[in-house]
């Protein structure tokens, strides 16, 4: 009977982990406006900047410290297969990042759980 017990509350207490897990989601629409955070290491890992190279060659300055604190709005929203949610991101003052790219895009969940993307 006891093996009973222990096996009744461990898929209850799976079920409770597993809707707990769902309510965590973090619900985006196109103009929703955030600012762009600090990275964990020395590179954005969750923001899909362009490499140096190709900002160089379109003229710009390949400088990530600069993109700290630039306040951004959400422009297109994307659900991909794995479950993750694409969004395309650009400069809420109408610049360029580096001064040669327009729109970049991030992983949301991720972005937002290390601190690359932060809500305003």
């Amino acid at each position: 009977m006891i093996k009973y017990a222990i096996a009744l509350l461990f898929s209850v207490s799976v079920l409770n982990e597993q809707s707990g897990k769902e309510q965590t989601q973090t619900d985006v629409t196109i103009g929703d406006v955030f600012e762009i955070g600090a990275p964990e290491t020395h590179a954005y890992k969750h923001i899909n900047f362009p490499r140096a190279n190709f900002i160089i060659k379109r003229g710009g300055i390949a400088n990530y410290k600069r993109a700290e604190g630039y306040k951004v709005v959400v422009t297109a929203i994307k659900e991909k297969k794995d479950g993750s949610t694409q969004v395309k991101i650009k400069r809420n003052d109408g610049g360029r990042f580096f001064g040669s790219h327009t729109v970049v895009s991030a992983d949301f969940k991720e972005a937002i759980a290390s601190g690359e993307l932060q809500a305003m």
